[in-house]
């Protein structure tokens, strides 16, 4: 399934960013560097279990260890205190990162209820794009019966592309399905 996905990278989106963005080098054309999958643990603060639990979930989805991410900052609004554990996190890249997004694309996507597209209103300026799941349970390797809470995740497109335009056209040949732009 990976395989497909980079192979795809190679042979089609490239041509066809070097022809619509009038490239002269091969190694100017924009690449997906990493994807960095973050789950936010804000309760975790009363139980430490929970960290264990999301860990556990987001490292079955990624097939990666993920990561704790602990608080920078101490936040008494929040009852936070610095170098507290508030989330988990994995970033891909490689293989994996090729086989993460082609299982989001083909598998977790389509499961989600209503869904028309992703927003083309993700991107960040310098190429990146952001995208928010609502819940873990559009994975197929998440168990219903055996989830604590559902939780949302935050996933990142970190790309080498200079402008969302550029950015958008990677990801769209790619195959994500974005929200079909409106022509005026």
């Amino acid at each position: 399934m990976s395989v497909e996905l980079a192979k795809k990278y190679v042979e089609e989106v490239v041509p066809a960013l070097m022809k619509q963005f009038n490239y002269s080098n091969v190694m100017e054309v924009p690449k997906i560097k990493k994807i960095v999958v973050n789950i936010g643990v804000g309760d975790a603060k009363e139980n430490r279990k929970l960290i264990e639990a999301s860990s556990k979930e987001l490292g079955a989805i990624t097939g990666q260890k993920p990561v704790v991410t602990k608080a920078k900052n101490s936040l008494s609004n929040f009852k936070i205190r610095e170098g507290m554990p508030i989330g988990v996190k994995v970033t891909l890249r490689g293989e994996r990162m090729y086989h993460f997004m082609a299982k989001l694309i083909n598998a977790s996507l389509p499961r989600v209820r209503d869904f028309q597209g992703l927003s083309r209103k993700g991107f960040d300026g310098r190429g990146n794009y952001n995208l928010g799941v609502k819940e873990q349970l559009i994975f197929p390797e998440v168990n219903y019966d055996e989830i604590e809470r559902v939780r949302g995740m935050n996933i990142t497109f970190v790309t080498t592309s200079k402008t969302n335009e550029e950015s958008l056209s990677l990801l769209e040949n790619m195959g994500m399905p974005f929200v079909k732009a409106r022509s005026k």
